[in-house]
C-alpha cells in the first residue's frame, strides 16, 4: 500500500473536492485504486484519475475537475459538430463550401483549440502513463489524438514532404483534424459523464451526515439546561431529548418514557416505546413525550458515524467497468506502437521511391486508423441508450458497473419492510365476538387511540376512516406502559391492548385466543377490545406483502438465483412474510445495519455475486457492499444515493427488468467491441501496406477516414437498437 508523500503533487489534474476546504492531514486515494494513499490532492499513478480525500465530509464544497471538463467538453462540441460536418461532408461527397486549401485551415482553426485546450488533461496523463509505464486509456488517447493532429499539421504546412499518390483530386494531402477533435471531444464527455456518477455517489454520504442534529441540550448538576454544539458532548454528559427532536447521541435513557423512531437502524416503521434503562441511538426521532439520557457514544463511536464509514469503505472497494479499456490498452498500445515502428522500418528499407516518405505515411496510418474512436463510444453509447431504455420503464442506473454486474447476480440479498411489504402498518383485519360487529369493535378501539402515542394507533384511525366510522371522545384516558390504553366512551368502560391488560380487568380472552395466535403466526400485531368487562373482539394490523413480490422472487428463483431475506424485525415476522412470499432461500431477522452488510460480505466472500434491494438508511452500507445496490424509489433518499440502481416505483418487478436490462446491454457492449476490434484488427495491417506487396495498394487517407466513420455510424446504429429491447 502507497504511504508516501505524493509525487502527483505537480500535476494539474484537479481533485473532485477544492484542496482549500478540506481539513489538514486529509489522506487521499483514488476511487478506482483505493491501495493508492497520498499526503495531498494530485493524480493516481495508476490510471491518471484525480485523487479524492478518504474521510467523507459534511460540506459538498465545489467540484473543480468537473467544472473544468464540463468547460472543456461544451466548447469542444461547439468546435468538433461543424468540423465534422465540414470534414466527412467533403470527403464522403466531394462538395465543399471553400476550396480545398481553404477548407483545410478552417479545420486547422477549429481543431487546434479542441486539441491543445479541450485534450490537455489527457496528454498530461498520456505522459504520467508513460512515465510511470501503467499504460491505460489515455496512453492510447493521447498516442492517437497527438499523431493524427500532429500528421496533420505537417501535411498543411509541409504537403510536399509527402508522395504525390497520397495527393487529393485537388493535389492537397488529407488531414484528420476531426478524428482528433471528434475523440477529445468524446473522451471529454466520457469525463464528464463519469465525474457527475462519482460526485453523485458522495451525496448518500453528506444525507448521512446530515442526519445528525448540530446541538444538544446538555443538563448540568445543579439543573440548568443549555444547547451545546454537537461535538462539544462528552460521554457521561445528561442530555434532555425534547418531544419531536432528534437523538443527539448513543446513550441509555435515565429518566422519562417515550416512543422513538428507529427505522434509521431497524428500517422498521414502528416506533419502539423507550423507558428507564432503554438504548437509544443518535439521529433517531423521538416521538411525543420527554427523554433525559446518559451519553454512552459520542463522535466517530456513534452507530451512525459507522454507517457512515461503513458505506464510505464500501463505495470506494467497487471496480471500475473501464478495467477492460485499461487492460486492453496495456497490451494495445505497445501492439500498436511496434507494428509502426516495424513499418517504418520495412518501407524505409525496401519500400519504393520515396521510401522515407512512404514508411513515414504508412506509420502514421497504422497510429491513426488505430484511433479510439469506435472502441470510445463502444461503452458509452450502450449504457446510454440503455439507461434511457431503463428509465422509461421505471428503472433508474446510476452507472454503468451496476448494468455490467446485474447479468452476472446468483444472489439477491432483500430487505423486507418497504421492499417485500410495502412498509406502513395497516389494519387488516376486526374480529367481534358474538353480540358485538365489526364497525362498534373498530369504532372503540380508533376513539381510544386517538388519545394515544401508541405506534399503530394511526392504522387503526386510518382503518376506521376508510370504513367512515365517526369517532367518539375519550374521557378518562390511560396509557399503560407495554400493555395497552383504557378509558370511558359515553360512561362505557373500554379497553384496548394485550391479554395482560385485560386480564387485569378480570376479562377473559380465551375465546379469541387461538384466532389471535393464527395471527401472530403470520407476524401480525393483535389487540384484544374489552366494552364494560366483556370481551368484545381483536383487531390486528400488519405491513401488506407487495402485490409484485411473490412474482418477481418466483421469476429470479427460476433464473437460478439464490433469495436471502434480511430484516431488523423479529424472527416470527420475518418467517411468516417469507412463507407468503414464497422462493425464499433463507431468513435472517433482528439484524443491525452492519450485520447486513457483514452477510453480504459473507457472501461476496464465499464467491457470490450479490445484489442488495433494500429502501432504508440501515440498508445503505449493505447497498453501497454489494456488487449492485437495488433501492425502492418509494424509500428513503439515503438508500437511493447509496445504491447503483433505483426502482422508482418500488415495483420488485424492476429487479427482473433490470436483469434483462443488463444482459440486453453487455451482449450489445460486445458487439460494439467487437466491432470495434474487427475494424481496428483489418485496419491496421491495411494501414501498414500488407497488401501493396500483392496488389499493389495503399490504403488510402480518404478510405481511412471512410473506415473509422464506418466504424462509428456501425457501433451508434448497434446501440440504438436497445430503444426496441424488450424487458
Amino acid at each position: 500500500m502507497e504511504n508516501k508523500p505524493d509525487r502527483c503533487h505537480h500535476s494539474t489534474s484537479r481533485p473532485v473536492s477544492d484542496p482549500h476546504d478540506v481539513a489538514e492531514g486529509t489522506i487521499w486515494t483514488c476511487p478506482m485504486h483505493p491501495q493508492i494513499r497520498r499526503s495531498g490532492p494530485g493524480a493516481c499513478p495508476i490510471c491518471g484519475m484525480a485523487l479524492e480525500p478518504l474521510e467523507p465530509s459534511l460540506e459538498e464544497g465545489l467540484n473543480p475537475e468537473l467544472i473544468d471538463m464540463t468547460r472543456r467538453f461544451w466548447v469542444c462540441a461547439a468546435l468538433s459538430i461543424p468540423l465534422f460536418v465540414l470534414a466527412m461532408g467533403a470527403e464522403l461527397t466531394g462538395w465543399a463550401p471553400l476550396p480545398m486549401r481553404q477548407l483545410v485551415w478552417l479545420q486547422l482553426g477549429l481543431a487546434t483549440p479542441v486539441v491543445l485546450w479541450g485534450g490537455w488533461p489527457f496528454f498530461e496523463r498520456f505522459w504520467a502513463s508513460l512515465k510511470s509505464r501503467n499504460l491505460n486509456m489515455f496512453t492510447l488517447i493521447g498516442l492517437g489524438v497527438g499523431v493524427a493532429y500532429g500528421y496533420s499539421l505537417v501535411a498543411t504546412f509541409a504537403p510536399g514532404t509527402f508522395p504525390s499518390s497520397l495527393r487529393t483530386m485537388g493535389g492537397q494531402v488529407p488531414v484528420y483534424f476531426e478524428a482528433a477533435a471528434v475523440i477529445t471531444t468524446l473522451v471529454l464527455l466520457g469525463q464528464v459523464l463519469e465525474l457527475r456518477a462519482r460526485f453523485a455517489t458522495g451525496k448518500a454520504i453528506r444525507a448521512l451526515l446530515g442526519l445528525a442534529p448540530k446541538t444538544a441540550r446538555r443538563v448540568s448538576p445543579d439543573g440548568q439546561e443549555e444547547d451545546v454544539p454537537l461535538e462539544h458532548v462528552q460521554v457521561g454528559d445528561v442530555l434532555r431529548v425534547r418531544p419531536g427532536e432528534k437523538v443527539p447521541v448513543d446513550g441509555i435513557v435515565v429518566e422519562g418514557h417515550s416512543s422513538v423512531d428507529e427505522s434509521m437502524i431497524s428500517g422498521e416503521p414502528v416506533p419502539v416505546e423507550k423507558a428507564i434503562g432503554d438504548m437509544v441511538t443518535g439521529a433517531t426521532v423521538n416521538g411525543t413525550g420527554s427523554l433525559l439520557m446518559r451519553a454512552e457514544r459520542v463522535g466517530k463511536d456513534t452507530m451512525l458515524s459507522q454507517i457512515v464509514r461503513m458505506v464510505a469503505e464500501a463505495q470506494r472497494s467497487r471496480a471500475p467497468i473501464q478495467k477492460l479499456a485499461d487492460q486492453v490498452s496495456g497490451w494495445f498500445v505497445p501492439a500498436v506502437v511496434l507494428v509502426a515502428v516495424a513499418t517504418f522500418i520495412i518501407w524505409s528499407l525496401v519500400g519504393p521511391e520515396p521510401k522515407l516518405s512512404h514508411a513515414l505515411v504508412n506509420a502514421i496510418a497504422v497510429v491513426i486508423i488505430a484511433c479510439p474512436c469506435a472502441l470510445g463510444l463502444a461503452t458509452p453509447m450502450s449504457i446510454m441508450v440503455g439507461t434511457g431504455r431503463g428509465a422509461t420503464l421505471g428503472v433508474l442506473v446510476k452507472n454503468a458497473e451496476a448494468l455490467e454486474l446485474m447479468e452476472k447476480i446468483d444472489t439477491l440479498v432483500i430487505d423486507k419492510t418497504g421492499t417485500l411489504t410495502i412498509g406502513k402498518p395497516s389494519l387488516v383485519a376486526v374480529e367481534p365476538t358474538a353480540g358485538f360487529d365489526k364497525k362498534q369493535v373498530l369504532s372503540v378501539a380508533a376513539s381510544l387511540e386517538k388519545g394515544s402515542e401508541h405506534p399503530l394507533a394511526a392504522a387503526i384511525i386510518a382503518g376506521a376512516a376508510q370504513k367512515g366510522l365517526t369517532l367518539d371522545e375519550a374521557d378518562n384516558f390511560n396509557s399503560h406502559t407495554g400493555k395497552g390504553i383504557s378509558g370511558t366512551i359515553g360512561g362505557r368502560r373500554m379497553a384496548l391492548g394485550n391479554s395482560a391488560l385485560l386480564a387485569e380487568g378480570s376479562v377473559d380472552t380465551a375465546p379469541l385466543e387461538s384466532a389471535a395466535d393464527a395471527h401472530r403466526a403470520e407476524g401480525r400485531g393483535v389487540m384484544f377490545v374489552a366494552i364494560d368487562g366483556h370481551l368484545a373482539g381483536l383487531v390486528v394490523v400488519a405491513d401488506p406483502v407487495k402485490d409484485s413480490a411473490a412474482e418477481a422472487v418466483a421469476a429470479l428463483r427460476s433464473d437460478g438465483v439464490r433469495v436471502v431475506m434480511l430484516t431488523g424485525d423479529n424472527q416470527r415476522t420475518a418467517e411468516a412474510v417469507a412463507r407468503r412470499v414464497g422462493g425464499i432461500n433463507e431468513v435472517h431477522a433482528g439484524v443491525l445495519p452492519h450485520q447486513k452488510q457483514a452477510i453480504v460480505e459473507q457472501l461476496k466472500k464465499e464467491g457470490r455475486r450479490v445484489a442488495m434491494a433494500g429502501d432504508g438508511i440501515n440498508d445503505a452500507p449493505a447497498l453501497a457492499a454489494a456488487d449492485v445496490g437495488i433501492a425502492m424509489g418509494t424509500g428513503t433518499d439515503v438508500a437511493m444515493e447509496s445504491a447503483a440502481i433505483t426502482l422508482v416505483k418500488g415495483d420488485l418487478g424492476g429487479i427482473v427488468r433490470a436483469r434483462r436490462l443488463s444482459r440486453a446491454v453487455m451482449r450489445n457492449i460486445r458487439q460494439n467491441l467487437f466491432f470495434s476490434f474487427f475494424f481496428n484488427a483489418t485496419g491496421v495491417p491495411i494501414a501498414a501496406g500488407a497488401l501493396y506487396p500483392v496488389f499493389g495498394v495503399l490504403l488510402s487517407p480518404i478510405i481511412a477516414g471512410a473506415a473509422m466513420a464506418l466504424s462509428s455510424v456501425t457501433v451508434i446504429a448497434n446501440s440504438l437498437r436497445l430503444r426496441r429491447v424488450r424487458l
